[in-house]
């Protein structure tokens, strides 16, 4: 069993940024896929960003250029660096972790392990 911990949301202004984080206590990373997902009140789990083993990241078109997610594999974390917020931004964001890869890995039925999420709330 993976636990994995988010931390790092909040309430926010419209144009700032933030940097979410998740921790793996039990730990490695390594071989695990990792992404991030949000789900907005009213709406389904949306795909965010994924991390991949090897390297190498992949995002949500509506995260291209705005998002980063990174993975510290020494520290057991994953990181999603979020700028230019905006209102609809909003969501309860989560950590997610994959044991191996599956097709369609924007889908959150693909991944094995989750996170209890972090608030993030973009003011206009």
């Amino acid at each position: 069993q993976v636990q994995l911990v988010e931390s790092g949301g909040g309430w926010i202004q419209a144009g700032d940024s933030l940097k979410p984080s998740c921790a793996v206590p039990g730990g490695p990373v390594t071989g695990y896929i990792m992404a991030w997902f949000r789900q907005a009140p009213g709406k389904g789990r949306e795909f965010v960003a994924v991390s991949w083993v090897g390297g190498g990241s992949y995002y949500g078109d509506s995260q291209t250029g705005r998002f980063t997610i990174t993975r510290d594999n020494a520290k057991n974390m994953l990181y999603l660096e979020m700028n230019s917020l905006k209102p609809e931004d909003t969501a309860v964001y989560y950590c997610a972790a994959a044991a191996q890869y599956r097709p369609s890995i924007r889908r959150a039925l693909n991944y094995d392990y989750w996170g209890q999420g972090t608030q993030v709330t973009v003011s206009s």
